[in-house]
């Protein structure tokens, strides 16, 4: 983007809060979430999957003892993250399930079950590319959710927010396979 766009500056937040587009806190997001809000317009990338994964060490274990999800050590979301189609997964379907960590980030959750310390639902953009983890499960539907690039509508008149949402979309769309938990481990 900033190779063809030299005169445009980005500013890039990474964090799980949610910015207020209405309020001009952001121009533009990049969110997975099942519905856009009222005031917001967006445009959908793809699905994005999620599955269980362990450490590769861990697995080779694990297959010589009990294989049920619910008696095996989990490394989970924690409160800042509850409203995420993962954290609602693990809520419902292992309501018992030894917790031993919870982490405000998914790719904390991602190296703590790299390190060995427990199972974690992943998206799999971020479970599939790395060599320390294997799929324990194939994707989990209940977890899937969606991945959008949302702005305010006003801002959708504005020459480099649309370039940049244009930018977006098209390189995220590329991605799509690996969104959707269909590409193989490259």
């Amino acid at each position: 983007f900033q190779r063809a766009n030299r005169g445009i500056v980005l500013e890039v937040t990474t964090s799980n809060s949610l910015l207020n587009l209405t309020k001009r806190d952001a121009d533009v997001a990049i969110r997975p979430v099942a519905d856009v809000p009222q005031d917001l317009i967006g445009r959908r990338i793809c699905n994005v999957a999620f599955a269980i994964y362990d450490s590769v060490a861990r697995a080779a274990d694990r297959e010589k003892g009990t294989t049920e999800l619910s008696h095996q050590s989990w490394v989970a979301p924690d409160d800042t993250l509850a409203g995420t189609s993962v954290a609602r997964w693990g809520n419902s379907s292992l309501p018992e399930a030894s917790i031993v960590a919870r982490l405000d980030s998914l790719l904390a959750v991602r190296e703590l079950c790299a390190a060995g310390t427990g199972l974690a639902a992943l998206p799999c953009y971020l479970g599939d590319q790395d060599e320390r983890l294997v799929r324990v499960r194939p994707p989990v539907p209940e977890m899937t959710t969606a991945l959008w690039v949302l702005t305010h509508p006003d801002l959708m008149r504005t020459a480099r927010v649309r370039l940049f949402v244009e930018f977006t979309v098209s390189a995220l769309r590329t991605q799509r396979m690996l969104f959707e938990g269909q590409r193989p481990r490259l």
